[in-house]
């Protein structure tokens, strides 16, 4: 019995004893008089049973077909195993055309003893910040090192921005490791795609701010350490950046990443993907069915963002200060340019900048004198050492090839063979050499001999 029925034994006993009219009861029990009659009646023939509901334990005849509920079931447990709730409902309403609610589908879930994907946990109460008002005005940016391919392929880091006034995913990309490269390719993404945005917030990673001890005597008189190559990169932008000291601070895209690792994970598993190609090229379709079912409208219409410099591939580019050889050169690691020749640029300092791209572009004065196009060979690796101004002295054994950290590997350098003692080097001296006296050689001067004990 409910227990809107529990208390209706005790009223209509009391009705039956006389010690209630069946106006008391009936205005008690919230039901008309000829209503708390026919109650009073049944529960006179059937006792306290009679007082439950005669639908109670009935099938109700809106109840999904058998042939409905065994095929949700088998793409339960077979092709959509490991899917949420509501992700399970949009693939069978979409794919399978199966008219299912939400609800329905996780009380068949719940009926097939399968768990939830994920546990839920209670909310935390936090001081929410409020989200900018114009899309462009901030955007989050972060990486997720996760085995997004699962068992097929390795684990990979996708780097990904949303923005902070619409939830809108802006770019994805995935890279080996999260480094300067996964970063700088995201941020020429939402400049191609959108423009400029004002501000970025992110962490503290090492690629965004500067979290070493060292200080030159330069950034000592200064008072500020030199950025990094982002921070270069930001500079000449006119982008700032916003650190954020907790993964609580930058939440939205931290649960923009729970996301992700739900339905990504499931869509690259439904296509086979195995390889980190095959996923960064289903990335853009996979945003652009995400972003209207999760982006909201911003405050403010009018957008933020900026228009691109026609030169962003040079902008978006590492940052090394370099010494022109003698022969008019500038060496990065295996690879040099060579300077124009109506001018002598020996000794002298300019900046060295490599881009995303691959292209090597020498720059004086503000002005870009040499460029050389990308190797054929180039690949663009992972690379998180920190810049050469802030590493310590190489070594004259080092080799040079380490600096850009983004070519193949060259050829190791075979092994010189052991070196052998010479015979002279290994002879002995004998017993009367002189090396073996502790007295010195004795000079002779005009007939006289001096020594140690002379």
């Amino acid at each position: 019995m409910s227990r809107k029925e529990v208390p209706r034994a005790g009223l209509l006993k009391a009705a039956l004893a006389g010690k209630i009219s069946n106006a008391q009861g009936a205005l008690a029990m919230q039901l008309s008089v000829r209503q708390f009659q026919r109650v009073k009646v049944r529960f006179a023939a059937e006792g306290v049973g009679g007082l439950r509901h005669r639908l109670r334990g009935r099938l109700s005849p809106r109840r999904l077909a058998a042939a409905v509920r065994a095929r949700a079931a088998a793409l339960l447990q077979g092709t959509y195993a490991g899917l949420n709730d509501c992700h399970v409902t949009e693939k069978l309403q979409e794919v399978d055309g199966l008219p299912l609610s939400r609800s329905s589908v996780r009380r068949l879930r719940r009926t097939l003893g399968l768990p939830a994907t994920r546990r839920r946990r209670g909310r935390q109460v936090r001081t929410r910040r409020t989200p900018e008002a114009q899309m462009g005005a901030l955007v989050q940016l972060d990486a997720s090192l996760f085995a997004w391919l699962e068992d097929r392929g390795p684990v990979l880091a996708l780097h990904g921005a949303i923005d902070d006034a619409t939830g809108t995913g802006l770019a994805l990309i995935f890279r080996p490791a999260e480094d300067l490269h996964g970063y700088a390719t995201l941020l020429q993404m939402i400049c191609r795609t959108y423009g400029l945005p004002l501000a970025l917030y992110g962490d503290r990673f090492g690629v965004f701010v500067r979290n070493d001890p060292h200080w030159t005597l330069e950034e000592e008189l200064r008072g500020t350490q030199d950025p990094t190559h982002f921070g270069r990169i930001l500079q000449e932008l006119g982008i700032g950046y916003i650190a954020a000291h907790s993964p609580q601070a930058k939440g939205r895209i931290e649960r923009f990443w729970q996301t992700l690792q739900d339905r990504l994970v499931s869509e690259l598993r439904l296509r086979g993907i195995s390889t980190a190609e095959a996923a960064n090229a289903f990335l853009p379709a996979f945003l652009a069915d995400l972003n209207p079912r999760f982006a909201r409208a911003p405050a403010a219409a009018a957008a933020a963002w900026r228009p691109a410099p026609h030169d962003l591939a040079a902008v978006l580019s590492c940052r090394y200060t370099r010494t022109v050889a003698r022969d008019n050169t500038v060496h990065l690691g295996p690879r040099w340019v060579q300077l124009p020749r109506q001018r002598s640029y020996a000794g002298r300092r300019v900046e060295l900048r490599e881009g995303v791209d691959g292209r090597l572009l020498v720059f004086t004065d503000g002005a870009c004198v040499a460029a050389q196009p990308a190797p054929a060979d180039f690949v663009l690796r992972p690379r998180r050492s920190p810049s050469s101004d802030r590493r310590p002295r190489r070594r004259a054994s080092e080799s040079r090839g380490a600096e850009g950290g983004r070519y193949p590997p060259t050829s190791p350098k075979r092994p010189s063979p052991p070196r052998t003692r010479s015979a002279s080097a290994a002879r002995t001296p004998s017993p009367t050499h002189p090396w073996r006296h502790s007295t010195p050689y004795s000079t002779p001067y005009r007939g006289m001999t001096f020594s140690r004990n002379s």
